[in-house]
């Protein structure tokens, strides 16, 4: 049975958590989640369809050492130089503020999108922009973010109802 692979970055701990809460929510659809700080980049390629997290930091940054972090995204994403991601897909989400940083929101998002689709990847999971409050956003292509935005400052109480109304749209699209 294939599963699909669930890979995010964080330092506070609140993208492992939305990590965990899709994975027990997908259930035996998916492997447990891992940090990316203990991951290979080869072990991304072992998986059809995987699903990557990440928090915005700083002025629309990857997570990782830049910022006083552990390793995450910022150190990872090099070492996919040369791996190629055709055949693959991805669903995305992503952790910003929209009051704090209006003008970046999400936007590691948008760049874990660039580099793999860059590589070969395909997508799934697109998410409206109604109901967030930004000015910008390179997480944006079409009008829609690239995954799933989510806001766990400002609209911690719409989480839930968001996480679930994703999993309802990417989830028939998983392996079984």
């Amino acid at each position: 049975m294939a599963k699909t692979g669930i890979f995010f970055g964080t330092d506070t701990g609140r993208t492992r958590k939305i990590a965990k809460l899709i994975a027990r929510k997908l259930g035996d659809k998916v492997d447990d989640p891992v940090n990316v700080n203990k991951a290979q980049a080869e072990d991304l390629l072992k998986y059809d369809t995987l699903i990557l997290g990440t928090p915005t930091y700083g002025e629309g940054a990857l997570p990782g050492l830049d910022f006083g972090s552990q390793e995450s995204w910022n150190e990872f994403l090099p070492k996919l130089e040369g791996l190629d991601f055709t055949g693959k897909t991805v669903a995305l989400f992503g952790l910003g503020e929209q009051e704090k940083y209006p003008d970046v929101f999400v936007d590691a998002m948008g760049t874990l999108y660039d580099t793999l689709l860059a590589k070969g990847a395909r997508f799934i999971g697109a998410w409206p922009t109604e109901g967030y409050q930004f000015n910008a956003s390179t997480a944006v292509e079409d009008e829609q973010f690239v995954g799933l935005a989510l806001d766990l400052i400002g609209q911690s109480h719409l989480t839930d109802e968001r996480v679930d109304a994703w999993l309802a749209q990417i989830g028939p699209l998983l392996p079984q």
